[in-house]
């Protein structure tokens, strides 16, 4: 059952990884390393069941190898999932004997942080490889990824809203922000100091408030974000929240956030969007800022100036994939897989090529 899901989509490789000392339990896919070594995060979730784990990784793993290919990045895609809760089980040896894990894959795969993980368990993951970024910043590295990310959450929304209402500017916008996490509050920042009005929520009452002190938003209950009066959605929180049930609720003219996997049927719920005069735009490119800033470490040293101004540069991708949309009379979704999915065959073509005349 497992080969055939990984043959539907041609997945490479699934690493099951256990250690009895410690109590590690994870799971690595990499999905393609056609644009070369896979890049993608660690994500420590206290799963109901190995096969949810297992679903998971494999579907996260895919959706980097879209978001590295559509940002430019000479990158595949992968993703670490932990079983576990991260807020009892985590230890230094546990993320070590992760990292031996990594190492032992001799740098098909490249690891960061991500949901339940942080800067400090990723300088464990150091400590037993150099297949890691994100790291602190002693190492000379980029650190938090979070700022990152929401600025080109930002800079997404912008070209989004061009699209929607025919000029970037936010000032006067109502956004509709789900979920206030580390990203979330950088991009509250940026939207605020704009001039938009925020409207916030999120099942932790103290993120929520320091929405509401900072940026002086609206707070609303978890399921009432879904129906405010509003310019923009931003989900920041959980996949699979545009759906059934909560499209027919949306007022807003566009949906732009840093969530991965919004749509919880992609052709489905995009068309439900389209029909309802809403424009998506796809949330592995709105928030792919995080891993543009990881991926500048493995230039050599980090340089904050370089990974901004690629960051910045989600502007004009988005831009591309508008055109695109326009051009084939497509989806901007749709149009944002083209644009990876060419990217990845004709890189395939020239290796397949190369390798040819090396024969």
């Amino acid at each position: 059952m497992i080969f055939e899901k990984m043959a539907q989509a041609d997945y490479e490789q699934l690493v099951f990884c256990h250690d009895e000392t410690t109590g590690l339990k994870a799971i690595i896919c990499i999905h393609d390393t056609t644009l070369g070594p896979a890049l993608g995060g660690c994500r420590f979730w206290n799963y109901e069941s190995e096969e949810d784990a297992i679903v998971d990784v494999m579907r996260l793993a895919k959706g980097m190898t879209y978001k590295n290919a559509a940002a430019g990045l000479n990158l595949g895609g992968a993703k670490t999932v932990v079983i576990g809760n991260p807020k009892t089980d985590k230890s230094e040896a546990f993320f070590r004997a992760l990292g031996r894990y990594i190492n032992s894959l001799d740098g098909r795969y490249i690891t960061a942080e991500d949901v339940g993980t942080t800067v400090e368990d990723m300088d464990f993951i150091r400590l037993e490889t150099p297949y890691v970024t994100g790291v602190s910043e002693s190492y000379g590295s980029s650190g938090n990824p979070s700022p990152m990310t929401a600025l080109g959450v930002y800079y997404a929304m912008k070209r989004t809203a061009k699209e929607a209402f025919g000029s970037d500017s936010l000032d006067g916008k109502t956004v509709a922000v789900q979920g206030v996490g580390n990203v979330a509050y950088h991009l509250c920042k940026y939207l605020h100091e704009e001039g938009a009005k925020l409207i916030v929520t999120d099942i932790n009452e103290e993120a929520v408030q320091r929405a509401v002190n900072d940026f002086n938003a609206e707070a609303v209950g978890i399921n009432d974000i879904y129906h405010v009066d509003a310019d923009i959605f931003a989900p920041c929180a959980l996949g699979g929240i545009l759906n059934d049930l909560t499209i027919p609720e949306l007022k807003v003219k566009m949906v732009c956030g840093s969530a991965n996997n919004q749509l919880l049927e992609e052709d489905k719920h995009g068309q439900m969007l389209e029909a309802r005069g809403i424009i998506y735009a796809p949330d592995f490119v709105v928030n792919s800022g995080g891993v543009i800033n990881v991926a500048d470490e493995l230039y050599g040293q980090y340089h904050r100036e370089r990974a901004e101004k690629k960051v910045k540069n989600i502007y004009e991708q988005m831009d591309k994939i508008f055109t695109i949309a326009k051009e084939e009379g497509i989806l901007p979704l749709q149009a944002a897989e083209h644009l990876a999915e060419t990217r990845i065959d004709t890189m395939m073509r020239v290796h397949s090529k190369y390798s040819a005349t090396q024969k």
